[in-house]
């Protein structure tokens, strides 16, 4: 049965396995280059000193991870967060993404935010790199669109929209 749990800086090694997927084969992230363990260990760390990083884990082994971060770095936007989630390649439909999402929902309604925004990357035709699965998924979850950029990433020699997805939670 599969559990949330808070992660750790200890759980760098399997997350970078799971997001190292994504940089290489994906357009879901914008990065171009794999980040260092110790880089993705202090990223950990880093949002741990404010806000919540989950983990899922089946049978002992992680299968995703999920978290949020500054929406804004600016005081008035203390009560919103943005989320980023990852998930083992091949684990779609299992519902691991939504008990995510909904422990992660929790843990922040508890601190007080009350605004949830995703940045999520928009392929802008067909696309092998990328597919609209991140948005059915947040809008599935009660997210709605609220804005799109256009054009303004750009990864395997092609051009990306980015689009800004929102949930009210209080």
């Amino acid at each position: 049965m599969a559990k949330t749990r808070s992660a750790g800086p200890e759980d760098a090694g399997r997350l970078l396995e799971i997001y190292g997927y994504y940089v290489v084969n994906t357009a879901v992230t914008f990065e171009y280059d794999i980040p260092s363990p110790e880089a993705f260990r202090a990223r950990i760390e880093n949002t741990l000193k404010r806000y919540p990083y989950l983990v899922l884990e089946e049978g002992g082994v992680v299968k995703g991870y999920a978290y949020a971060g500054v929406f804004k770095d600016r005081a008035a936007y203390d009560h919103s967060c943005e989320l980023s989630i990852y998930l083992e390649k091949d684990t779609k439909g299992r519902g691991y993404g939504r008990m995510l999402y909904e422990a992660l929902e929790e843990k922040l309604k508890a601190q007080g935010i009350r605004n949830l925004y995703a940045c999520i990357a928009d392929p802008i035709g067909e696309d092998p790199y990328l597919t609209k699965d991140s948005e059915q998924f947040h809008r599935h979850l009660g997210f709605i669109k609220v804005g799109e950029f256009h054009r303004c990433g750009y990864k395997f020699g092609r051009w990306y929209n980015m689009i800004w997805m929102e949930k009210i939670i209080a």
